[in-house]
């Protein structure tokens, strides 16, 4: 059985496989039943670990002993496959989720949290930045600065990124904005952004802008995210994000946004 080794690779990273159970799962496909020494010769797996591979993709749900002697083993159909893989992950996720809720409120967490503060009365000032790369890791660690907002969130970005944030952090957002939390979104406003606007409105005072392309975060004027990167040009994999713990550049850029912002259109000055 001649299967290419790019083939192998996505399989793997797809159904989370590794390397022997990918071979001995593609050599039972091309023979629909078989021995596990049979497939050991096919997939190039070494017959020593050939039954705990069968074993391990039994447990998965992608084959099936069969009765009787010799031993042999039934490929399942892959769109079953799939769907039982779903489940297994869903399983694994919920199970993961249940640990880490439980956590809240343990002794764990409170030594974790005291290593940090002490940590942090330690740190230079100009220790608090960092990069962050990754689109994903981006709205992740802005979605944890807002949760930190007690004043004010200001928000200037693109229309593809109004568009991002509904999808990302509206529900943050709804939640600080009941609290009383004053948030404020600069973004050109086109027909792409038009839905993404009407949803955040109801949370947030957005205001039109042209002349300025700019991303960035500032939350309560002494923390802030800006990204270097103009999200036309660049795939989300490679996005970059510097972030800075500093009130000074902060509270700064704060101000200079505050004057930009009386120089933007409001909703109801815009024709899209």
């Amino acid at each position: 059985m001649i299967v290419k080794e790019e083939f192998l690779s996505n399989l793997r990273r797809a159904f989370d496989l590794n390397l022997y159970e990918v071979r001995i799962w593609t050599a039972l496909l091309s023979r629909g039943v078989s021995t596990a020494g049979e497939l050991s010769d096919i997939g190039n797996v070494p017959r020593s670990r050939a039954y705990d591979v069968l074993e391990s993709l039994e447990k998965k749900g992608f084959v099936v002993m069969k009765l009787g002697k010799p031993i042999k083993y039934i490929a399942v159909e892959p769109k079953e496959v799939v769907e039982r893989a779903k489940k297994l992950v869903k399983v694994d996720a919920d199970d993961n989720l249940k640990k880490l809720e439980s956590l809240k409120g343990t002794p764990i967490l409170k030594e974790l949290d005291l290593l940090h503060k002490q940590g942090i009365e330690f740190i230079d000032v100009t220790d608090l930045s960092g990069a962050i790369r990754g689109r994903h890791n981006l709205y992740t660690h802005l979605e944890t600065m807002i949760k930190k907002a007690e004043k004010n969130i200001t928000i200037m970005t693109t229309a593809k990124g109004l568009v991002r944030k509904v999808d990302a952090l509206k529900p943050e957002l709804e939640r600080l904005a009941k609290k009383g939390i004053k948030i404020r979104i600069a973004a050109p406003i086109t027909k792409e952004s038009s839905a993404a606007v009407k949803d955040l409105s109801k949370i947030a005072e957005i205001r039109n802008v042209n002349k300025i392309n700019a991303r960035f975060c500032v939350i309560d004027g002494k923390e802030l995210m800006f990204m270097v990167k103009d999200d036309e040009e660049v795939h989300p994999t490679y996005d970059i994000g510097v972030w800075i713990s500093t009130p000074f550049f902060a509270s700064a850029l704060g101000n200079m946004f505050d004057l930009a912002w009386k120089d933007m259109q409001p909703l109801d000055k815009v024709k899209i």
